[in-house]
């Protein structure tokens, strides 16, 4: 590994050294800031007549006035006319792109579709009744094209000029939105917002001519610049193929590819590179370590290897786990990402298949895209294996039709399938895999040798933990038909005590760890990249969105056939992205390449899943843009760079896993982390080191959840009757919740209680409940002339509120559609493709309220309590904003009630008055101290809390929803795993940890390790680290030293309070306070 210096367009700027701890924090961003005259360095050169021309100052006002106007799309036709009328002179082409050269990134000037120009003129903002949505049918008919995956819009352009300044996006106290858009700019504000553009010019001019050698004009040099920005129209001129400039006029193959330090190179020398690479780490290229087995491989193995895989040796920890297999013991490797771990389960089953060809084994993975290719993989080998063509793999999962599932249970030798399947339809009907329907089939769980569960690191928390009570079920039955032989082997990315971890998921003792890594790998490059500023000479405009970063970073590596993933936080901005592709792609003229890109993201089709799934796995697809869907070892064909949008929700262990995606195969590769301006990507620019150095959580599974192992025994009970004896697979607890939960006959045997009749694991989600689904239907061609309804995918009624209310615009593969209408009572969406530049996002609330309490209990050396009971989550969508047009619309959808349990700590008053003597805004507080509060609470992942919003905290108005001072977590609806009576009954010890890890970190302001959360939906903005520390304090019952305060400054912008004092809750009869 090695840090080095490069050069970046003319200067020398060294890669940031992880010897000198990195570089320093940068401060928390402001939360109201307030803009700042940036003063040009040095004296302001003489101006050449050429640059006083009136004509910039004539345009700057007519585009103020355009852009103060919600309803004008600022085209040039439009601009052009009320300039020439100003100057009674033509406004020229070449003059305005000079503007546009000499502030590229703050001046748009460039063509797009006439459909991407409509605005809801016609609506009304503000109004105090609530109105009808529009009708969007209106769009069926203009703009509207296919469904197809790669449909190419080709609609009209126009001539867009405007400036990027957010000249539209300030704070309107009249609509009581803190974002939405106002209607106009008042005369005083667009005479600022013209000086302010016009004071910009000058200082770009200014610039230009500090740079400008003695020898040449300036002049020339802006209008040799401007001629690249002249726009042309892509209708009458757009690029092909053959027209494409530079060397990449055609993709590389992926032999023919340049090296990674080639295309780095490449990147720095472009006009749009401006240092954004913060950090830049080498990891050197590793040769691999061989052995041989000992007795050797069968001739038949030794030819299926080398025809199916190429594998002619085998690397040191491939070796190590066949032979601890072969000696009967059960297996967990823990190497790095793509080191051939599928090898270590694979070979050993063909030995048992020759030495029994009725031998049985099951293979199961978390998801179903990793079964598909895995299985690929095996048929192969198969295959290619001499006297074991005739073997029978098959899939076994939620998409096998039940027509299909008893030929499979009678012929199959191999199930690909997940622990879904095992709990649901394997062990409920063991009967049916142990009873042979004909005398020559085998008999399967009988005949069971090898149980292979690959990527082991994905089972933990609340999932892992009735994960574990399936494998105690499933060697339960095993045992119980006479198969004690069955061994276990188990692989997994790079984690701490991979031992241990599967010693608490499989239950059982002699394990075999193989940690040692043999696989060769090639170079990889790691870059994180900071998007930079949209105007470096005005900070207050904000920096490029980093969207925008990672999309312009993938086009230009696949483009130079570097085959990429680019791996996005959520499903939205997974479909945003690959709208953004196709848009750019479009524009380029590299339809080549935009044929070859798709997204892949759950609540696809079975079978848009499945197609796009072939296509990732032959390799033919150049980018990817995915969800942590693919996060999981896929292997997706030739892998060569990884682009992360934003810091992944899931930490530092599935940051490591999709960065692992690239270099599956040996070759030099890329990996690039674009960080959001959030506090917990700012936190990891600032310091890189801990990307790669830093250790990664235990990965824990709760066997003593007396909720988790109940619902499991009922399930045992049903697959065959309990007894004592059985207490070796579920542990101690077993008898007291048999004896109390479960039936008991004469003969001393448990069965299940009736309640969970006919069928136990129906009432036993290992995932949760089962969400209710709408369906989301393209109506566009319904009739039409051979013209139907298509279904395009199904979404949770959690994730269906927030999507699919009537107006949204809702994204599908990068196309754009309107839904139309929405019926609730069938949970059927019904959407019309349109080609907008708008995206839609809901107005809503949710409330987490304790509603009722059922324990309480002492916080040791304290006089405050904790509580634990029922809380009622509600959610209302109440409305929707769009980010590109300017319009607030008022919605009719029905609020969404459940129930769950959780537990709650109340901020004391005194602690709250103190709070706002010192400008520290308790919101804030309250949610920093509640991710602290988690951060050190092992089960936090299947916890939520009540994160606290910045456009209610900071909004521009008084909010009349005010919210009780009360740290409070809660359970998913739907799961049940007891998690937050563990946090209750361990609430002592979490507080002070909490306490003690906030009070001993150094950052200034936040940072993961104390208050932020990467799984904080509202990006940990409204955050304070001294108020959680208050907080915190204050529950604990320890001093609080008033002096160490840090006041907020006298100036500081109004916070209005959403905080009040929180009342007590209603105690359940019987109640009593519980020691400490």
């Amino acid at each position: 590994m090695s840090t080095t210096s490069r050069k970046r367009k003319g200067n020398t700027v060294p890669v940031t050294s992880f010897d000198d701890g990195g570089p320093s924090k940068k401060p928390r961003a402001a939360k109201h800031p307030r803009a700042k005259k940036t003063a040009v360095a040095g004296n302001e050169p003489v101006w050449p007549e050429y640059f006083s021309n009136v004509s910039i100052q004539a345009l700057n006002t007519v585009l103020a006035f355009c852009s103060s106007r919600k309803n004008f799309a600022i085209t040039f036709p439009v601009v052009r006319t009320s300039v020439e009328s100003l100057l009674h002179a033509p406004l020229e082409l070449e003059r305005v792109a000079e503007l546009k050269a000499l502030l590229p990134e703050v001046v748009k000037f460039a063509y797009t579709p006439r459909s991407e120009l409509r605005i809801h003129s016609d609506q009304h903002v503000g109004s105090s009744r609530r109105e009808r949505s529009p009708d969007y049918a209106a769009f069926q008919a203009a703009g509207a094209s296919g469904s197809r995956t790669n449909d190419v819009d080709t609609d009209e352009h126009v001539l867009v000029l405007d400036f990027m300044d957010n000249s539209r996006g300030k704070k309107s106290a009249s609509s009581g939105l803190a974002y939405t858009l106002p209607p106009a700019l008042s005369p005083a504000a667009t005479k600022k917002l013209v000086e302010r553009r016009n004071a910009r010019f000058a200082e770009a001019v200014n610039e230009l001519l500090n740079a400008t050698p003695v020898d040449e004009d300036p002049v020339a040099l802006l209008q040799a610049a401007a001629r690249e920005h002249i726009p042309v129209h892509p209708e009458l001129n757009r690029p092909r193929l053959s027209q494409v400039k530079g060397k990449y006029k055609a993709v590389p193959e992926p032999n023919d590819r340049p090296s990674i330090e080639e295309v780095i190179g490449e990147i720095e020398q472009q006009e749009w590179y401006k240092d954004q690479v913060a950090c830049r780490r080498i990891f050197d290229a590793r040769d691999g370590q061989l052995a041989t087995l000992d007795p050797p491989l069968s001739d038949p193995i030794v030819q299926a290897l080398r025809d199916s895989r190429k594998i002619v040796s085998l690397y040191t920890h491939q070796v190590a786990a066949i032979t601890a297999l072969s000696e009967g013991k059960n297996v967990i490797v823990s190497t790095s990402t793509a080191s051939g771990k599928s090898v270590i389960y694979q070979v050993p089953l063909l030995q048992f298949l020759e030495a029994d060809p009725q031998s049985t084994a099951i293979f199961v993975y978390p998801t179903k895209a990793l079964a598909q290719d895995q299985r690929a993989a095996l048929e192969q080998l198969l295959c290619n294996c001499p006297g074991l063509e005739h073997i029978q793999v098959s899939t076994y999962d939620g998409d096998t039709p039940q027509e299909l599932r008893a030929g499979i249970r009678e012929t199959a030798s191999v199930i690909f399938t997940n622990f879904d399947m095992i709990h649901a339809s394997i062990l409920p009907h063991e009967d049916a895999w142990r009873r042979p329907v004909d005398p020559i089939c085998c008999l399967f769980l009988k005949n069971l040798k090898i149980v292979a569960v690959d990527e082991l690191h994905y089972y933990h928390g609340i999932f892992g933990s009735h994960v574990a009570q399936v494998m105690r079920r499933l060697r339960r039955v095993c045992a119980a038909v006479g198969n004690r032989r069955a061994r276990f082997v188990t692989c997994s990315a790079t984690i701490s005590k991979p031992g241990q971890h599967m010693k608490n998921v499989f239950g059982i003792d002699t394990i075999e760890e193989v940690t040692e890594d043999g696989a060769p790998s090639g170079r990889k490059d790691f870059l994180v990249w900071n998007t930079p500023l949209k105007d470096p000479m005005d900070p207050t405009l904000g920096r490029i969105h980093s969207m925008t970063e990672a999309t312009r970073l993938m086009r230009f590596l696949m483009t130079r056939g570097v085959r990429v993933i680019l791996f996005c936080k959520i499903r939205k901005s997974c479909e945003l992205a690959m709208k953004a592709l196709r848009q750019e792609l479009t524009a380029d003229g590299r339809l080549d390449i935009l044929e070859r890109v798709m997204s892949y993201r759950g609540g696809y089709s079975q079978e848009d899943r499945r197609r796009i799934e072939r296509e990732a796995f032959s390799g033919s697809l150049l980018g990817i843009v995915a969800t942590n869907a693919l996060e999981l070892g896929v292997d997706i064909g030739v892998l060569d760079a990884v682009i992360m949008l934003g810091f992944p929700m899931g930490g530092l262990a599935s940051f490591r896993q999709q960065a692992g995606r690239a270099g599956r195969r040996a070759r030099d590769a890329l990996a690039v982390f674009v960080a959001d301006s959030l506090p917990v990507d700012q936190h990891f620019v600032n310091h890189p080191e801990e990307l790669f150095d830093r250790t990664t959580d235990d990965l824990v599974v709760d066997l003593d959840s007396k909720v988790i192992l109940e619902a499991h025994l009922q399930c045992a009970g049903y697959e065959m009757p309990l007894t004592d004896e059985d207490e070796v697979y579920f542990g101690p607890s077993m008898k007291e919740i048999c004896e109390t939960r479960l039936v008991k006959d004469k003969e001393g045997w448990y069965h299940t209680h009736p309640k969970y009749l006919p069928y136990p694991s129906r009432h036993v989600s290992i995932r949760g409940a089962e969400e209710e689904k709408y369906s989301v239907v393209d109506v566009t061609r319904l009739g039409k002339s051979g013209g139907s309804a298509t279904i395009l995918e199904e979404i949770e009624l959690s994730r269906a509120l927030f999507e699919i209310y009537e107006g949204a615009v809702f994204i599908h593969q990068g196309l754009t559609f309107l839904v139309q209408e929405v019926s609730h009572d069938t949970k059927l969406a019904k959407l019309v493709r349109s080609d907008v530049n708008w995206i839609t996002e809901p107005r809503d609330f949710t409330n987490i309220d304790a509603m009722q309490t059922y324990r309480i209990r002492e916080i040791k050396n304290s006089p405050q309590r904790a509580y634990y009971g029922r809380v009622e989550l509600l959610t209302v969508v109440f409305g929707e904003w769009n980010k590109a047009i300017i319009d607030a619309v008022d919605l009719d959808t029905p609020p969404w009630q459940r129930e769950t349990t959780g537990m709650w700590l109340d901020v004391p008053k005194p602690a709250l008055d103190l709070m706002r003597a010192s400008g520290v805004n308790p919101a804030e507080a309250i949610h920093s101290a509640q991710h602290a509060f988690l951060n050190r609470f092992a089960l936090a992942l299947d916890l939520k809390t009540e994160c606290k919003p910045p456009e209610k905290e900071y909004k521009a108005a008084p909010s009349q929803r005010k919210r009780p001072a009360r740290l409070i977590f809660y359970e998913p609806s739907g799961k049940t795993g007891g998690v937050s009576v563990k946090a209750f009954d361990h609430v002592n010890d979490i507080l002070r940890d909490a306490h003690d890890r906030v009070e001993a970190c150094e950052c200034e302001e936040g940072c993961t390790a104390c208050v932020d959360s990467p799984s904080c939906k509202e990006g940990n903005v409204v955050a304070s680290k001294q108020g959680a520390l208050i907080v915190l304090k204050a529950l604990l019952g320890r001093p609080i030293d008033v002096d160490l305060l840090h006041h907020e400054p006298e100036d500081a912008a109004p916070v209005h309070d959403t905080v009040i004092e929180a009342a007590s809750v209603r105690a359940a009869e019987g109640v009593e306070v519980e020691p400490a």
